[in-house]
């Protein structure tokens, strides 16, 4: 009876999970094209840190530098913003919101353009203590950091997307060229005598 009832509660978490979005991270498949990358992170830092070991886990080879059969992906922008939300009655700030912006793009190793520039924004809202000021850089700490984690998520899935839009592309185009570059048997020659 005990073993039925752990099974059901992991079942029943299992479905409450799933059932408010709730997905593990997964890594990504990237094109080959970007097996071998080198990060150019605008400022470094955590998004650099967290980027690389994403790429690693995902079976990227970070390089350290660019050279010919590497893929660079460079981001040029990577900044964050705060607004004030809502103001009380005491004329105090009481919420907040973060916000994340990211402008990125890869080139091949002689610079042709693998995945246009992109760009991603998210933000996060928390309210403001006021009297607790720690507790409040603490709070935005926290969500720069989660910010950060679901940038690299955001910048990976575009990466993975790039090579079916390729594919994709390669479809759409084929069928076209196809037609236009088919060759024509000669007309057979004719003699008169």
């Amino acid at each position: 009876m005990n073993r039925m009832l752990k099974i059901s509660l992991l079942l029943t978490s299992a479905l409450v999970l799933t059932a408010c979005g709730f997905h593990l991270r997964q890594s990504v498949a990237l094109p080959p094209s970007m097996q071998h990358i080198h990060l150019s992170v605008y400022g470094g830092g955590d998004l650099q840190r967290i980027l690389d070991r994403a790429l690693t886990a995902s079976g990227v080879d970070v390089e350290e530098k660019p050279g010919p059969d590497i893929a660079e992906l460079k981001i040029t922008n990577a900044r964050f913003s705060n607004d004030m939300l809502t103001i009380s009655g005491y004329a105090q700030v009481t919420e907040y919101a973060v916000h994340y912006y990211v402008d990125f793009h890869v080139e091949n190793g002689t610079g042709k353009m693998l995945l246009p520039p992109q760009s991603i924004s998210m933000s996060r809202n928390y309210s403001y203590d006021s009297t607790n000021t720690i507790g409040s850089s603490g709070q935005v700490e926290e969500i720069q950091r989660g910010l950060n984690d679901d940038m690299v998520q955001a910048i990976l899935f575009r990466l993975q997307a790039a090579e079916k839009r390729a594919e994709q592309a390669k479809h759409e185009v084929a069928p076209a060229s196809a037609a236009s570059t088919q060759e024509v048997a000669p007309a057979p020659a004719v003699s008169i005598d």
